[in-house]
């Protein structure tokens, strides 16, 4: 428990006014959007700077008192809980960005940087962050749990736009690893050892990130199909004719039934793949989308709605981004399991015809990250009711253990966690143990993150 000694002590690291015990703050820092039970912290704190986050850190060593890092709370997996209490740190007053270096691509952040935000500013420059995960998320929550979204297909995930980072350890100690250079054979690959971790190994206080230039067009496309199979293989023919699509989604019909309820939207009730392609040529775009029409004309699709510019491409992809918030509005009273598989491209058929199989009793909606083989499920149902509550957590058993037979993974860009750690060992084997022993080395007491990715 933090004693008033405690407080004491911390509100002359990081201010009076930076240091909260009150109910409705604790509250807020108790739960992500995931189902798991909110637990609340002891105290929040909101740091200035990396100084101010090592002595925290120090503090809390000496006092061995748990850290849970904060960016905004809109993990799904029950990352950010402060299941063992002790002290939150939220990052929200440390939103600087640092430098824009356009000759170089890249620019230097604060943590608690707004991924959205920080694109506005980066358009003057004709620049952009390419991961985009939907929610409003921070740097620091993208790097800690390699979050990537609807790009990811041509850009990659976070993990591939990360060049130097500053993180506090520990006991206080500050690194900086990294350099601005486009590559490099130097020593261990440290970033990528805390990219992904989750706050478990370091409390990440500032990221250089590597940009790319904003795409002079856009296409965009929603196509439905008869049925999901005609969807799922047109992915596969669409990446392997040569073509390179900005975003690939798939969307089951259970889902555009939603959408059409709560955006009264009047879409065709079938299963719909969402593509986007980008470059500099519009014809150029124009002979591609002609080409992709014909491969999902070949595959029995029954609609077509086209469109080539930024306005038709937000037009398109409205929808998809306010997928998760339709979910809940339109299901009151009823809490998310979300499942967050990921399998090789030419299982992606498969996957989704066995996970089909497998909710087929329950309330399920199936989407994804077609082009990189991502598949999201959402269950909604009452966790509080265990009978129909274990039925919902058996049909997410077997279908990771499908993607695992299909040499996959449990989380693809979500993270492990408080949800997906019974899945580790079956996943990683003895690699586990590693891992494992890697938290130890730079993490003895346990302080950072307790209880995540590790049961």
């Amino acid at each position: 428990m933090i004693t008033r000694d405690d407080l004491m002590s911390l509100k002359a690291i990081v201010g009076e006014q930076c240091v909260s015990t009150g109910e409705s703050v604790l509250n807020l820092h108790s739960h992500d959007e995931s189902y798991h039970n909110p637990v609340l912290p002891d105290v929040v704190l909101w740091p200035h700077s990396t100084d101010e986050v090592s002595r925290i850190a120090r503090y809390s060593h000496e006092r061995k008192i748990p850290v849970t890092c904060w960016g905004v709370g809109t993990s799904l997996e029950g990352n950010p809980i402060p299941i063992e209490h002790g002290i939150v740190i939220d990052f929200h007053q440390m939103q600087k960005v640092l430098a824009v270096r356009p000759e170089d691509f890249q620019v230097d952040v604060e943590a608690g940087v707004v991924y959205k935000e920080l694109n506005k500013t980066l358009s003057r420059y004709g620049l952009f962050f390419p991961p985009d995960p939907g929610a409003a998320a921070t740097i620091g929550g993208m790097i800690g749990n390699n979050a990537s979204g609807i790009r990811t297909v041509k850009y990659g995930a976070t993990k591939d736009h990360i060049m130097r980072l500053v993180v506090v350890l520990p006991g206080g100690e500050v690194i900086r690893i990294g350099n601005r250079a486009r590559k490099s054979s130097s020593g261990y690959d440290l970033i990528h050892l805390f990219v992904g971790s989750e706050g478990t190994l370091g409390l990440i206080t500032e990221a250089t990130l590597r940009l790319v230039g904003l795409p002079a067009n856009f296409m965009a496309l929603r196509v439905t199909f008869p049925e999901i199979k005609n969807a799922t293989d047109t992915v596969f023919k669409v990446m392997s004719s040569g073509f390179s699509p900005s975003a690939m989604e798939f969307l089951d019909s259970n889902v555009i039934t939603v959408l059409n309820r709560d955006r009264s939207l009047a879409m065709e009730e079938r299963p719909t793949l969402l593509m986007e392609s980008n470059g500099f040529s519009e014809e150029g775009l124009k002979a591609e989308m002609a080409y992709i029409e014909e491969i999902c004309s070949e595959n029995g699709s029954t609609f077509i709605d086209k469109g080539i510019g930024q306005t038709e491409r937000d037009r398109l992809w409205e929808m998809r981004h306010l997928t998760f918030e339709s979910l809940k509005r339109q299901h009151p009273g009823l809490l998310p399991l979300i499942m967050d598989v990921a399998i090789p491209l030419s299982r992606y058929s498969d996957m989704v015809a066995f996970i089909k199989q497998e909710v087929s009793g329950l309330l399920a909606y199936v989407f994804g990250h077609a082009g990189d083989g991502n598949v999201h499920v959402i269950v909604m149902d009452v966790p509080a009711n265990s009978s129909r509550w274990a039925k919902v957590e058996q049909a997410h058993q077997r279908i990771v253990e499908k993607a695992l037979a299909f040499e996959g993974t449990c989380t693809g860009e979500h993270g492990v966690g408080i949800g997906k750690r019974g899945f580790l060992s079956d996943e990683h084997g003895d690699s586990l143990e590693l891992m494992k022993r890697i938290k130890r080395l730079i993490d003895p007491e346990g302080l950072f993150n307790p209880g995540k990715i590790f049961s």
